[in-house]
């Protein structure tokens, strides 16, 4: 995964989605793209890590002030 992904992009939602929001969207993608379904593993992966930070409200307020580098301080 880069260092500049950007979780929302990923996705696919705005960063004023809701916890509901993320939630529906993780779901979506993560059908989509599972290894065991067929989907690409890469991009499994970055759905998770996605969902991962953007779900914890710590770690997405962390993730918004201060980016990937922020969490990696933790």
């Amino acid at each position: 995964m880069s260092k500049h992904e950007d979780f929302y992009k990923i996705l696919g939602i705005p960063k004023t989605a809701s916890e509901d929001e993320i939630k529906k969207a993780y779901k979506k993608l993560a059908l989509k793209h599972h290894p065991d379904k067929g989907g690409d593993p890469e991009k499994f992966k970055e759905v998770n890590a996605a969902n991962e930070v953007l779900s914890d409200p710590d770690k997405r307020k962390t993730y918004d002030k201060y980016g990937l580098e922020g969490l990696k301080g933790q």
